[in-house]
């Protein structure tokens, strides 16, 4: 065979090798069979479209038109109330500005005037998140939101998608845009209860729609998108920036679609809507639980819209007897001894508080306000006052809990000695603070018990240096306080200068009360709707945040402020432990405290018409309001009325600190900081007979009643150490502590 018979033969050997056919499971793959196979599969995905094109007719409006009412009852099971009622008002499209409706456009739809009704793409970005539990996600057309508002419902299945995607197909083909619109303008849900921009108009600028400006209808159209978190009265901080954001791209998009002249929009700022106000039948106290329940709820990942739509039968945890009970303290201690037409001072101060049973977190009474429909801010949820001087338990907790030194390597607890002089600097910290004491007052040489009793700033300043500010700050969070975001970590922090609301303190003390295991305060006890469940599974539950030790010895502590201390006017029969706090400029007062079986924080505010932070001064009493005045007598009053006979009989179970307590200082002569009003026989006063009975480990046991020796404001079983001048022949170290 030639050369070239031969190259011939190979080239025939290739192309038989080239023809020979794939084996194994490459032969399912050839690019022809994947080919076929997804054409094969477009046409069976459009096939079935078809049929579903077909089969789903465009049904009946619902228009809301079955919406229920909620019904919300007493831990009992009486009913307290009944919500639901639709506030919406129809307006036509003419009666709508032309720059009004673009802002709708604008902000959802920009395609809307050209589009078919269906945006697929966002339609198919929507299925895949609601398949993979994503939630609500992807870009539906303004058509699309009118159908799910007017034709279905707030279902996030794939099935109610899909009816979505063919209806609005079918609704863009039989109707102008202008009605498309129109309908989804008056459907939406805008927050405030507020069905339609008629009735959202009215609720954010006490206007008629017709008489909406362009720079109002682009807040309005921001608004859909989350109108809870946007609701400029409640927002957060990042919920205001979100929805100015928000804002700005809707006019940006107008002004690109020729719809806003730039020169205008220019001009346009931001229209801070008006406070709401409660809707008729949230009266007295009834608003307040309501929207605290409601609150909840949305936790615990229950929509605001679906709360709205109705059908909730929801249970709180408020006992009705107790509920009545806070009021009436309230009434009697307070509201009394106001004339709040009169008197303009008078008129600022406003009351919040909440009651927490220590072992489930329920909140069993809360008072938010002299009444929903007078004050709609809820003053025992607020955080926008600082807690005070309440916060001190927290630091003496944290230096407890990670065995804080004072800068002389001494290990911190109720027997150690700082310097309780006024104005003293703290030693150990790269920020500067020298605190004064309540009337500028010098205690000298006092033990951490006898500056918890007298609340004595500059001991609890050098205290937070001693554990650092950091730890105690991780501590308050884990406590249950909340929100750390500028929340700066100085020596100030120790006097309380973050946010806190009534209902985060009664949290932490009912933690600490709980021998450190975490309480989380929680109002709803079940919430059942035709269709589903809440879960509120876990809601309380918590593990130990801070060692049982630490807390019981800081409960500890707080006996001596009811005792003999800054708290004495909260002293009655049964054992109770508590802290009194007063803001800079005197704008709140607290008091906070617990028996083994309730823990209630009450605070007074002072907040002018405007909404502005003002001095409680001169107010409730004449000079300085004290958290041990008003707000102590307060919880008593509650106290005494809220705890049967076996509650108001229990006694705390501690187990403190190895050497915490000490024999009372037989020759007393210091008065506590934060006296509160009071008369000459209530000054309080300690019993140089009385001798500490407590060990670490011991059960209280009730001192019994007709015990000679005790006057009734003596706690019945614990008797915290006291210190009014601490050992004259030690000496002091640079820290401030007091050496032997």
């Amino acid at each position: 065979m030639g050369r070239a018979e031969a190259r011939q033969a190979r080239q025939r050997g290739a192309r038989r090798a080239k023809k020979a056919k794939p084996t194994g499971i490459r032969r399912f793959f050839t690019w022809k069979k994947l080919l076929g196979t997804f054409f094969g599969l477009c046409l069976l995905v459009m096939s079935a479209f078809f049929v579903i094109y077909l089969l789903v007719p465009v049904p009946e409006a619902n228009a809301q038109a079955e919406m229920q009412s909620n019904v919300y009852k007493y831990s009992d099971g009486k009913i307290l109330t009944r919500t639901g009622k639709i506030n919406r008002e129809i307006v036509g499209l003419e009666k709508i500005p032309k720059e009004v409706q673009f802002t709708f456009v604008a902000a959802e739809n920009k395609t809307f005037f050209k589009d078919s009704g269906v945006d697929f793409k966002g339609t198919a970005r929507g299925l895949m998140n609601t398949l993979t539990g994503k939630g609500k996600q992807g870009g539906s057309t303004i058509t699309q939101q009118y159908v799910k508002n007017y034709y279905l419902n707030q279902d996030q299945t794939v099935t109610r998608k899909l009816k979505e995607l063919v209806i609005s197909l079918k609704v863009d083909q039989k109707k102008e845009k202008r009605e498309i619109l129109a309908g989804y303008i008056n459907t939406s849900y805008y927050g405030r209860s507020a069905y339609g921009i008629q009735a959202a108009a009215q609720a954010y600028y006490r206007k008629d729609a017709k008489d909406l400006n362009v720079a109002e209808g682009a807040y309005l159209a921001a608004l859909l998108q989350a109108p809870s978190q946007y609701d400029w009265a409640v927002a957060s901080d990042t919920g205001k920036k979100l929805v100015e954001e928000r804002w700005n791209y809707v006019l940006d998009n107008m002004v690109e679609e020729g719809w806003l002249d730039p020169g205008k929009r220019t001009g346009l700022k931001f229209p801070v809507p008006k406070d709401p106000r409660a809707a008729p039948g949230m009266e007295h106290q009834t608003g307040y639980l309501v929207d605290a329940a409601n609150a909840e709820l949305e936790r615990h990942h229950v929509s605001e819209e679906e709360i709205k739509a109705g059908g909730w039968t929801i249970t709180l945890n408020i006992d009705e007897k107790r509920q009545n009970a806070l009021v009436k303290a309230v009434d009697k201690q307070l509201e009394e001894k106001l004339d709040r037409k009169k008197d303009k001072a008078q008129a600022t101060v406003q009351a919040g508080a909440t009651s927490v049973d220590p072992k489930t977190g329920h909140v069993v009474a809360l008072y938010g306000g002299a009444g929903a429909t007078e004050h709609w801010l809820s003053n025992a949820t607020r955080r926008d006052y600082q807690p005070a001087s309440t916060f001190k338990p927290v630091v003496l907790a944290s230096a407890l809990e990670n065995g804080a030194e004072t800068q002389d390597g001494a290990k911190i607890g109720l027997n150690t000695k700082y310097d309780g002089t006024s104005k003293r600097p703290v030693v150990g910290s790269d920020v500067p603070f020298a605190p004064e004491n309540e009337d500028d007052k010098d205690y000298g040489p006092v033990s951490v018990q006898r500056a918890t009793n007298s609340s004595i700033n500059s001991v609890f300043a050098q205290m937070i240096v001693d554990v650092t500010p950091a730890k105690a700050k991780k501590t308050a969070l884990d406590l249950g306080m909340k929100d750390g975001k500028g929340w700066p970590e100085q020596p100030a922090m120790s006097l309380g200068t973050m946010g806190a609301s009534t209902w985060d303190m009664a949290g932490v003390y009912a933690t600490f009360d709980n021998h450190g295991k975490k309480v989380t305060p929680t109002i709803v006890k079940s919430a059942e709707h035709q269709v589903r469940e809440a879960d509120l599974k876990d809601q309380t539950a918590g593990g130990q945040v801070i060692s049982r030790e630490a807390a019981d010895t800081t409960t500890a502590a707080m006996t001596g402020v009811v005792k003999s201390g800054s708290g004495v006017n909260a002293a009655g029969d049964y054992e109770a432990a508590g802290k009194t706090g007063t803001s800079e400029n005197n704008r709140s007062a607290w008091f906070v405290g617990y028996t083994p079986e309730l823990v209630t924080a009450v605070a007074l505010f002072g907040e002018d018409p405007k909404g502005g932070q003002v001095t409680l001064s001169n107010t409730v009493n004449e000079g300085r309001a004290n958290g041990g005045g008003v707000p102590a007598k307060i919880w008593k009053q509650y106290t005494t009325g809220a705890l049967d006979d076996e509650a108001a009989a229990a006694e705390f179970d501690l187990e403190i600190e190895e050497g915490a307590t000490v024999e009372p200082d037989p020759t007393p002569t210091e008065t506590p900081s934060e006296t509160p009003s009071q008369t000459p026989s209530e000054t309080p006063t300690e019993d140089p007979t009385q001798t500490p009975t407590r060990t670490p480990t011991q059960t209280p046991t009730r001192t019994p009643s007709d015990d000679p020796t005790l006057t009734p404001s003596d706690p019945p079983s614990f008797t915290p150490p006291t210190d009014p001048g601490g050992d004259p022949g030690g000496t002091q170290g640079a820290d401030g502590r007091v050496k032997p």
